[in-house]
């Protein structure tokens, strides 16, 4: 019966040991808690750096016309997804097309000028050429013209002195026959052959005087027309300038036919601008541009959110770049989605954000202190289009980037 019953100084031993045993098993439990804590940040600053001052970057296209005009349709509203090539908004192409008519029609006038003053040089090699040959034997001719008529002159000359000397002759024998027949010593029949003799020597003097003027005047005539002749032959000589003159004025038409290309090309780019189309896969944000609206070159019409390029710009502490460098994987955290995302180091800062702020800080004043910089650091999502299918993602939302640096 004494082995049955239950000694109460056992149960008291067993009731305080009981207690203490539970207590040990909490320490240790602790105990590895806070060496698990512990490990897991001596693991995160060893292995990884974050930080919280991380937000989503992308680009801001700003839309805007290349042309003045007239807005006649506007395809789109704020905070409408369109794809690249998209139609935004059309100008009223009216005045453009009028421009790309008369634009083609100085060009098939252009054309046409260049295409006669191409034809135009084989006509003027072959005409200078001609004149060049002609001139050659009209100087050739007037030199034979100019010796003939000095022979024809010589000839006048020589005869004028047989009829001078003719005359002379008639003109002693008359004088000699005049007292002979006053005497009757000779017949009245011989004195007036001797007056009819003298008449005709004096007029066979006075044609042979008029002859050699007209000889000295074909002289005159000659010599004129073989100046003429070297004058057309020098004109004539200068075919190879003519020539090199109509073929120069030949390649100004062509010149001016590419230019009237130009023109055209230009033209037609201008009716091509009446028509605005989005230049990425994007959101429309702070759209300006209404209906019947005048609007001029280069005024901002609206702006596309890209949702296809975007990147995590993190602003690291001077003191967490110590072991990162560019490559490094990256986990990215958004608040907005909830979700982690996959990403690599890409650049690292040129300059921290005080240095390249509007004004820069000035440690010359003696009241220096000490800040920790920070320093921005760009990333590049690894697998944007398979983590973000949707286009969740957008410029501006904070993220919490931890780069793995072992």
């Amino acid at each position: 019966m004494a082995d049955s019953k239950t000694n109460p100084a056992e149960d008291a031993v067993e009731e305080i040991e009981q207690p203490q045993s539970r207590r040990k098993a909490i320490v240790g439990i602790a105990v590895v808690i806070l060496a698990l804590v512990g490990t897991g940040i001596w693991w995160r600053s060893t292995f990884n750096e974050d930080t919280d001052d991380a937000q989503i970057s992308g680009h801001l296209i700003q839309v805007s016309a290349r042309i003045n005009g007239h807005v006649a349709k506007v395809l789109v509203q704020e905070n409408q997804v369109v794809k690249a090539g998209d139609l935004i908004a059309e100008l009223d192409p009216s005045d453009y097309q009028v421009a790309v008519e008369n634009a083609e029609a100085a060009l098939a006038t252009a054309e046409a000028n260049a295409a006669a003053a191409n034809v135009a040089v084989p006509i003027t090699t072959a005409n200078t050429g001609s004149n060049l040959q002609s001139a050659h034997a009209d100087v050739s001719g007037s030199s034979a013209s100019v010796e003939q008529a000095q022979k024809q002159l010589a000839a006048a000359h020589a005869r004028v002195a047989q009829a001078r000397a003719n005359h002379v002759k008639a003109q002693a024998d008359l004088d000699r026959y005049r007292p002979l027949v006053a005497k009757d010593v000779i017949s009245k029949q011989q004195f007036d052959a001797a007056v009819a003799s003298s008449d005709a020597t004096k007029a066979a003097l006075a044609d042979a005087v008029a002859s050699e003027q007209a000889a000295e005047d074909g002289i005159r005539v000659v010599h004129e027309r073989s100046l003429q002749s070297q004058a057309m032959l020098r004109y004539a000589q200068t075919a190879p300038q003519q020539v090199a003159a109509q073929s120069a004025r030949a390649k100004a038409a062509v010149a001016q036919v590419k230019q009237a290309q130009a023109a055209l090309d230009q033209a037609k780019l201008n009716l091509g601008y009446t028509k605005i189309y989005a230049a990425a896969d994007g959101i429309i944000t702070r759209k300006s541009v209404e209906i019947n609206q005048n609007i001029a070159a280069g005024q901002n019409l609206l702006t596309l959110v890209s949702l296809d390029d975007i990147w995590v710009t993190a602003n690291f502490k001077e003191t967490q770049l110590r072991r990162m460098v560019a490559g490094q994987p990256v986990e990215i955290e958004v608040d907005a989605t909830g979700k982690k995302y996959h990403g690599k180091v890409t650049q690292i800062g040129g300059a921290t954000g005080s240095v390249l702020s509007l004004f820069p800080p000035e440690n010359a004043t003696g009241n220096y202190v000490k800040v920790v910089q920070r320093l921005p650091v760009r990333i590049d999502f690894t697998d944007l289009k398979t983590e973000d299918s949707n286009h969740a993602l957008r410029p501006g939302l904070s993220v919490e980037p931890k780069v793995r640096v072992k």
